[in-house]
């Protein structure tokens, strides 16, 4: 049974947090974006580089 945030009920722990992760992670580029910042990702390659929030809003999933 999913509850009103979208995560069932009977997911496991790792699901759960993967979960928390998002929102949290989505919150955060939404925060910067709003004041209009950049953000420090890591690549495929496992490069650091600096990107503009609102660009990378763009990229997340709702």
């Amino acid at each position: 049974m999913n509850n009103t945030n979208g995560i069932n009920q009977d997911s496991t722990f790792t699901e759960k947090v993967m979960f928390g992760l998002k929102i949290s992670s989505r919150k955060m580029v939404e925060e910067a974006a709003l004041h209009n910042r950049s953000l420090v990702i890591g690549d495929k390659e496992g490069n650091a580089k600096l990107v503009p929030a609102k660009e990378l809003l763009k990229t997340l999933p709702k």
